[in-house]
């Protein structure tokens, strides 16, 4: 008897012969009762010439039974090569699987500008399905401007872009029906290396930037160096002058400091598309909208949107806040929070077919980079973002003022007093919601290592090492911890036997007050301080031990990452529903 009419006899269907094995997240053959359960067959590639029976093929019938004939199947799950026309899927009927996992880790997040973090939920979660898929997803070269790809041991920063490009059905009465499709809504989401917490930036399009040169991939293959513009807006780093997406993924490092791992890019279809998919999403305003350039009309209360409905929701500018491009940005944030509610409160993304639909709208929508592009690493980017807790993603904006430039107010520029922060806490792996265990773990080092008497900096005795930090690190170390701190007690080393990432403090027990003085001068944090042993100096005396590590930057530059968000930065988290006014 073949998969297909495995099970018959007792009227089940064959889908439910395929269940979850928990301890390796694939999908299993049931063979019976008490038989061991077989692992899902490889797909299959098409055959130039007809190979010989399998073992499995030539299994006996059970008596009086026939087994249906499906000309070009292979073993279930049916599949169909790419860009053949999907056929459908005899016997299923939407069942869920047998096991059912924690709602907790259900929910993938929506991805790329508006809709991203979606169609990431969709391909990671629906991984099983996504093969007959692959043919939908379009991919443009990264051309240098990303990592690489992201790494599961890593921190993970992806870079998703919403572009206001009015191709498909509907959309050319949206705006300028004629534009080549500039970054309109751009998110860097940041997911920490523990997986515990999240943050969606959102940079305003009219944010002015430099956007630097940009080495692309032309359409049809060719290099060319497209120059760099100084002080425009930040959404021409797409589609103006040729740009391609790796020119905004390069203008946000220039802008951040932050190199994305990868990148993603939807258009105004996956708003339409993924919103149906789902059923719709419940959104709540604050007053009456009713916006004629976006087409929004909108009564004050909740209201479920989807399609044309929806797009004209995150899109509406003059109806909600002060009419501009923050006030949308804040309207889409909890758009994206909305939804992922949406996901988590129901079984969409357990039901195959929910994802089925889902996977279908999503991928058709989507444009991965190049380092992006198969459909393993697209799981396994889902599978990474459903370890998130959606009360620890944090929606915020890049800190911005009016342009000081301008009479009328048409630009923003960056808030120099507190982006740099908020660019830092990303760079670092800090994150902007209270993760309680973190904070616990860090108030215990710093107690235990920071607090109490600190020593006269003229008894401090401590060796330098450069171990990653610039040349000429721990001369510039010393020359200013004797000159202006007064730790006349100090010497340079030369270089550490190995590279560090961050910078280091050893020191004897006995040495705890000298230690506490030097971190308070320098800004190193309690977890930089590494209770050990001390060394011997040049004068045969016990010295501490100084590693410059690769996130030095410069003697007199506090080595302590901010703890938390600067006062007066807006942000959200996903788990909380917002009304628009």
């Amino acid at each position: 008897m073949d998969a297909q009419g495995r099970g018959r006899a007792d009227d089940i269907d064959p889908a439910d012969q395929w269940v979850l094995n928990p301890n390796t997240g694939e999908y299993e053959l049931r063979l019976g009762p008490s038989a061991p359960q077989s692992g899902v067959p490889s797909p299959r590639k098409p055959r130039s010439s007809e190979a010989a029976p399998s073992a499995r093929s030539r299994r006996t019938e059970a008596p009086g039974r026939s087994r249906p004939e499906t000309p070009g199947r292979a073993v279930p799950p049916p599949r169909r090569r790419r860009g053949a026309p999907e056929e459908p899927l005899p016997g299923r009927r939407g069942r869920r699987p047998a096991k059912k996992a924690s709602k907790s880790r259900k929910v993938l997040l929506w991805t790329g500008g508006t809709m991203a973090f979606v169609l990431v939920a969709g391909a990671g979660a629906a991984y099983f399905y996504i093969e007959h898929l692959n043919g939908n997803i379009a991919s443009v070269s990264d051309d240098g401007a990303s990592t690489g790809g992201f790494s599961k041991d890593k921190a993970i920063n992806i870079l998703l872009i919403g572009t206001d490009k009015r191709t498909g059905k509907g959309n050319g009465s949206y705006g300028d029906a004629g534009s080549v499709g500039h970054a309109d809504t751009t998110i860097l989401l940041h997911v920490s290396k523990d997986r515990s917490n999240a943050t969606a930036l959102s940079i305003p399009r009219d944010l002015i930037v430099d956007v630097p040169d940009c080495p692309t991939t032309q359409e049809d293959g060719t290099r060319k160096i497209i120059p760099g513009t100084q002080q425009v807006r930040f959404n021409t780093s797409l589609g103006q002058d040729g740009r391609t997406p790796s020119c905004t993924a390069r203008t946000v490092t220039e802008l951040t400091g932050v190199k994305p791992d990868n990148f993603m890019v939807a258009d105004f279809n996956a708003v339409k598309t993924l919103t149906s998919a789902v059923g719709g999403v419940e959104v709540c305003v604050g007053k009456d909208l009713d916006d004629p350039d976006s087409h929004l009309k909108l009564s004050k209360g909740t209201h479920t949107i989807e399609g044309e409905q929806a797009l004209a929701f995150v899109r509406t500018r003059h109806a909600v806040g002060f009419g501009g491009d923050l006030s949308r940005i804040g309207l889409q944030q909890q758009f994206l929070s909305a939804l992922m509610r949406k996901l988590k409160s129901n079984d969409t993304l357990t039901s195959p077919t929910k994802m089925l639909d889902l996977a279908e709208a999503g991928t058709k929508a989507l444009t991965v980079d190049s380092q992006l592009d198969s459909i393993g690493k697209l799981k396994d980017l889902g599978l990474e973002l459903g370890k998130l807790n959606t009360k620890n993603l944090t929606f915020t904006t890049v800190p911005v003022i009016d342009n000081p430039t301008e009479k009328v107010k048409a630009t923003v520029v960056l808030n120099e007093s507190t982006a740099p922060q908020v660019f830092d806490m990303i760079r670092n792996d800090v994150s902007f919601t209270a993760v309680k265990e973190r904070k616990k773990k860090e108030a215990a080092a710093v107690a235990a290592r920071l607090k109490g008497t600190k020593a006269p900096a003229s008894e401090v005795r401590v060796r330098i090492l450069n171990g990653g930090a610039v040349a000429g690190s721990a001369q510039e170390t010393l020359s200013w911890l004797q000159n202006e701190e007064g730790v006349t007690k100090s010497e340079n080393a030369g270089n550490a036997p190995a590279p560090l990432a961050k910078t280091t403090l050893e020191y004897a027990p006995d040495q705890a007050g000298q230690a506490r003085r030097l971190a308070d001068l320098m800004g190193l944090s309690g977890s930089a301080m590494k209770p050990g042993e001390s060394v011997t100096n040049d004068q045969g005396l016990p010295a501490m031990t100084l590693t410059l590590g690769k996130d030095f930057e410069g003697a007199g530059i506090s080595l302590t990452a901010p703890a938390k968000a600067p006062e007066g930065v807006q942000k959200s988290t996903a788990d909380k529903v917002e009304c628009a006014e």
